[in-house]
């Protein structure tokens, strides 16, 4: 959508706005190769306090690259960046998974 969005701007050739985007751009990000930041960064931290919210969000987790547009693979269990596999078959993946079931404070 970013691409789509600079694409629009340069066609109304808004050059204000694209400078705009230009300077956004961090500069590690530069050093990479990106050109412009459309949107702004942010993280929606939420602290766990209870079980049942925890395994909400670790439900969540584990679904998502099996949902929508994603279909990153064809079970939840087997996206190889997941520790689905592990919960659900006890298997340690491509990562090692420290078990939740095993902290005292949930």
């Amino acid at each position: 959508m970013a691409y789509e969005i600079v694409t629009w701007l340069n066609a109304l050739n808004n050059q204000e706005l694209i400078q705009r985007l230009q300077t956004a751009v961090s500069v590690q990000e530069r050093a990479k190769g990106k050109l412009h930041e459309v949107f702004e960064l942010s993280f929606d931290c939420k602290p766990c306090y209870d079980k049942k919210f925890f395994l909400q969000k670790l439900d969540y987790i584990h679904h998502n690259p099996c949902s929508g547009k994603w279909n990153l693979a064809d079970e939840y269990v087997n996206y190889p960046h997941s520790s689905a596999r592990f919960y659900e078959k006890g298997v340690q993946g491509m990562y090692e998974v420290d078990d939740y079931r095993l902290l005292e404070y949930l």
